[in-house]
C-alpha cells in the first residue's frame, strides 16, 4: 500500500509539472465547465415552451430544476472526460518512450495506471468541484435525505471514475494511437449516459448501451442523492450496478496490462523490448 501511494504521489507531481503548473491552465479548469454548462442550458431552454412538457419531464418545466439537472450532468461528465483526456496524454508517453522506462522500473503496472488516472482526476476537477459545491449550496438546489448521502454521492462519482481512467490507460499498452478515445468517448459518452437528456427519453437500445458505462449509474446516484432527496434504499440498484462495473473494469485492467506487456515483449513493439 505504501509503495502504491508513493507511485500515485510521484505521478501526480509529474503531471502537475507537465500540464497543470501554469496560471492559464488553472483558469481554464473553471472557465471551460462554466461555458459548457451555459451552452447546454441555453440550448435546452426552448424545451420549456413545449406543450405538455411538465407531464413528461417535470424538471424541464422549472428553470431552476433544469439547471440543477444539467449542472449535475456536466459536473459528472467533467470527471469522466478528464480521464479520457488523461489517457490521451498518457499515449504521448508511448510515443516518447517514457512508458517503456516506467515499465522497466520496479513500480507496479497496476499502480501506475491508477496513479495516472487519480492524479489527472484530482488536478482536473478540484476547482470545478469547489465551484459546484459553493454554487449548489448558495442556490438551494440540494435536497438530501440524510447528510450521509453526500458521502454516497461522492464515492459513487469518484471511485468509478478512477477505475474508468485506469481501464482507458490499460488500453494504450496495445496502441500508440489513442485518437479513437476522443471519437468514441466524447459526444457518444454524454449522449448515452443521460448527461443532458433524461434516460427515459432514450430508446431502449440506447439505454442498454448507456448502462455499460459507469457514468450512467454515477449520474443516477448523484442526482437521486443530491437533487431528489432519495434515501440509500432507493439507490441500491444503481449502486449495485456500479459496484459490478467497477469490479469488471478492475479485472479487465489487470488482464489487459498483463496481455499488453506480454505482447510487447513478444513482438518488440516497445522500444526497449
Amino acid at each position: 500500500m505504501r509503495h502504491a501511494l508513493r507511485v500515485i504521489a510521484a505521478e501526480a507531481l509529474k503531471q502537475h509539472r507537465r500540464s497543470f503548473g501554469r496560471p492559464l491552465v488553472v483558469a481554464s479548469m473553471l472557465l471551460w465547465p462554466v461555458l459548457q454548462l451555459a451552452a447546454t442550458y441555453y440550448t435546452m431552454l426552448p424545451v420549456l415552451d413545449t406543450p405538455g412538457i411538465a407531464s413528461r419531464w417535470p424538471d424541464a418545466a422549472q428553470p431552476a430544476r433544469l439547471l440543477a439537472f444539467l449542472a449535475a450532468g456536466a459536473f459528472a461528465y467533467l470527471f469522466y472526460f478528464s480521464l479520457v483526456q488523461s489517457a490521451w496524454h498518457f499515449s504521448f508517453e508511448r510515443i516518447s518512450g517514457t512508458i517503456e522506462l516506467l515499465f522497466l522500473s520496479p513500480a507496479s503496472r497496476l499502480a501506475l495506471v491508477f496513479a495516472n488516472g487519480t492524479g489527472a482526476l484530482v488536478q482536473n476537477t478540484w476547482l470545478a468541484g469547489c465551484f459546484a459545491v459553493a454554487a449548489a449550496s448558495a442556490g438551494g438546489a440540494l435536497h438530501v435525505a440524510h447528510p450521509g448521502m453526500y458521502a454516497v454521492a461522492a464515492l459513487a462519482l469518484v471511485v468509478p471514475a478512477i477505475v474508468w481512467g485506469a481501464f482507458l490507460n490499460s488500453l494504450l499498452v496495445f496502441s500508440r494511437d489513442s485518437a479513437f478515445l476522443y471519437t468514441l468517448l466524447d459526444d457518444p459518452l454524454w449522449f448515452v449516459s443521460g448527461v443532458r437528456l433524461p434516460l427515459f427519453a432514450m430508446p431502449l437500445a440506447i439505454k442498454a448501451v448507456g448502462l455499460a458505462f459507469p457514468l450512467t449509474s454515477s449520474l443516477i446516484v448523484l442526482r437521486g442523492a443530491l437533487l431528489d432527496a432519495q434515501p440509500l434504499s432507493a439507490l441500491l440498484e444503481p449502486l449495485a450496478l456500479l459496484t459490478g462495473l467497477c469490479a469488471l473494469l478492475f479485472a479487465a485492467t489487470a488482464a489487459l496490462l498483463r496481455l499488453g506487456e506480454a505482447r510487447a515483449q513478444r513482438t518488440g513493439s516497445m522500444q526497449l523490448y
